[in-house]
């Protein structure tokens, strides 16, 4: 698992250079030549303000004189071995300028001293203590002061969690650290990324995610022994039986989550960005539509360094990617092609000027605000700001009859309905569900067809008609349902699809038949999809019973899309009460914790769907 999680973080990022290792071995085949040496490797423990001292492995450039900057990634996922002095393939559009590259690991992770805790709290101003930020701080400060040939330029970068490692560097940010590129980072795990959908818990990742970063300093993984994830979680039963039965406190992140399911001071207090202040380092954020790790962050940390940004260094970028997929070619989002590379074309025309700029004073300086690959017409688009000016809040209605209309909401008080029963819970991908680690499933779930659940009972939908020309979306988008449940409690699933035409592809000749189901005739492309849970509906800190059968509005947050629905497809929208197990079970009988929920606390509920629904998009013209 913590494989997957590196190569889809930063260890792919920076540690290249030992790749092909993960290819098998053919018989009868002559081992591959070692690969020649670019790097010189250097292995020290960098001290902290408290004494702490951390990893640090230090390569520089064989090939490059003269002083130069540094690249530093910090980590809790390890550091390059001591045979990877060979070429940095995700960085072969920065390793012609040379960078001398320091990988770090974070506090308590292998051979670092400390505790690590994975709390993103920060001291107050004038505080004593120890923090990311500070550690950020005190390592940029003793590699200027002690690395040979270093021109006291500093950048940083990162995807996943070393993406928020370098993010954090910025509430905190040192005289020499002159370029940040955050990729992926995040900002609150209770609003969203990797814990928490708007305060639902993503069970099944959070699983796997977190008894390798807390149980053991080496990332071992948690094994199930199941081969359906679906039904390991089934009979798992309430989520406070994950800690009693098989973590046993082991997995402190966990036990925290359980003890604060409402958005409390516990999480308010990790809320790091509040600490960013005016924009002073040239900051480059990279986001993914179909991150299905860590969504939002990434738009939160621009929007907020946005507000004061008088030197307009503050820039985004967001393409058609999963988890740090722009770190290869990104020619597809599974089994799902895309035109072009623009993977390849980010960490060749954004990244590597970027850095080439603010950190070897060369090239002409980054002049924009926000580049976006854009999903459906498959090519590169320029703002001058983001969200895009000229959009227009268009509300795209859902009917009682099934479809979706731009013309009006239909009759006042029609409602469409479903049982959620949480013994049977909506997949939130096809089964049988293969652990999170190492699993290309899991890698492009969020943009997998659709299809799957539409004849499920508890899964309604609403289609338009083709369309008769382009629709441009570009900005936030958003749901309102006019909903209500009989039970007390319930969650709401809503998903924007792109339902492809039948005939978008020739149909596989008899020869082909095994691909048959592998085209985009009729794909359900999911664009947007998220959860809302009711008990939170009112105020995230104060969970509160719903009304059974009251209709009220429930809000859904879309996130940030640039996506053209083509003339000839249509839209859909799916609306469902589960998404299991990536999402855990609502019980749908309102209990203050809804983690220790009892057995006889989960209930089925009729679930109404009401005039008025509606999902609110930014239109093009």
């Amino acid at each position: 698992m913590m494989l997957g999680r590196a190569l889809t973080g930063m260890a792919l990022l920076l540690a290249g250079a030992s790749a092909g290792s993960l290819a098998g071995a053919q018989p009868q085949q002559a081992a591959p030549a070692a690969p020649q040496a670019r790097y010189s490797y250097s292995q020290v423990m960098v001290p902290m303000r408290d004494g702490t001292r951390l990893q640090t492995v230090i390569r520089r450039p064989l090939d490059k004189q003269g002083p130069l900057p540094i690249l530093l990634q910090r980590s809790p996922y390890g550091v390059p071995p001591a045979s990877a002095v060979g070429r940095e393939r995700s960085l072969e559009f920065m390793e012609p300028d040379g960078y001398i590259l320091v990988h770090q690991n974070m506090r308590g992770r292998f051979e670092s001293e400390g505790t690590f805790t994975m709390s993103m709290a920060l001291q107050p101003q004038g505080a004593q203590g120890v923090d990311e930020a500070t550690d950020a701080y005190d390592t940029i400060d003793w590699l200027v002061k002690n690395v040979p040939a270093n021109n006291g330029r500093v950048g940083m970068m990162g995807v996943s969690y070393p993406g928020y490692a370098a993010a954090v560097a910025l509430a905190r940010p040192h005289p020499a650290l002159k370029a940040v590129s955050p990729q992926a980072a995040w900002n609150d795990w209770w609003i969203n990324d990797d814990l928490h959908r708007y305060g639902a818990m993503r069970l099944s990742y959070a699983t796997d995610w977190l008894y390798p970063l807390q149980n053991n300093k080496q990332g071992e993984s948690f094994e199930t022994g199941a081969y359906d994830s679906y039904e390991w979680f089934l009979k798992l039963g309430p989520i406070e039986n994950l800690d009693k039965r098989h973590f046993k406190g082991s997995v402190p992140q966990l036990t925290q989550m359980i003890e604060h399911p409402d958005y409390d001071s516990f999480w308010k207090g990790q809320h790091w960005t509040d600490r960013l202040g005016r924009s002073t380092v040239p900051t480059l954020h990279v986001a993914g539509f179909w991150d299905q790790e860590d969504p939002l962050g990434s738009w939160k940390i621009y929007e907020k360094m946005e507000a004061d940004d008088p030197a307009n260094n503050n820039m985004i970028v967001g393409g058609p990617w999963a988890h740090g997929s722009w770190r290869q070619a990104a020619s597809d989002m599974g089994h799902f092609p895309i035109p072009g590379t623009s993977g390849t074309d980010f960490r060749r025309d954004i990244e590597a000027p970027f850095f080439r700029y603010w950190l070897h004073g060369k090239g002409p300086k980054p002049g924009f605000e926000a580049k976006m690959f854009q999903s459906g017409s498959w090519t590169w688009k320029s703002y001058r700001k983001w969200p895009a000016p000229g959009t227009t809040a268009t509300a795209l209605y859902l009917r009682a009859d099934g479809s979706l209309s731009f013309e009006g909401a239909g009759d006042a008080g029609q409602c469409r309905e479903f049982v959620s029963d949480p013994a049977n819970p909506v997949p939130f991908r096809e089964r049988p569900i293969s652990p999170t680690y190492p699993s290309l499933e899991w890698r492009w779930w969020e943009a997998a067809d659709q299809r799957f659940v539409e004849n499920r009972p508890d899964v309604l939908s609403w289609t338009s008609a083709p369309l008769e020309k382009d629709l441009t979306v570009t900005g936030d988008v958003a749901a309102t349902l006019m909903a209500s449940t009989s039970g007390t409690d319930s969650d709401m699933v809503v998903k924007l699809i792109d339902v492809y035409p039948d005939n978008v592809e020739p149909t596989p000749s008899p020869a082909q038949m095994g691909n048959y189901g592998k085209s985009l005739n009729g794909y359900r492309l999911p664009i947007a999809m998220e959860v809302r849970r009711g008990r939170w509906l009112d105020d995230w800190s104060t969970a509160k019973p719903l009304v059974p059968n009251q209709v009220r509005a429930w809000d859904v947050p879309l996130r940030d899309h640039d996506h053209v629905f083509k003339a000839g497809h249509r839209i859909m929208v799916q609306v469902q009460s589960s998404w299991f197990p990536v999402i855990d079970r609502n019980p749908q009988k309102f209990v203050p914790n809804i983690y220790k929920a009892k057995s006889e606390d989960f209930v089925k509920a009729t679930q109404r769907v009401c005039t008025g629904s509606k999902v609110t998009l930014p239109v093009i013209r």
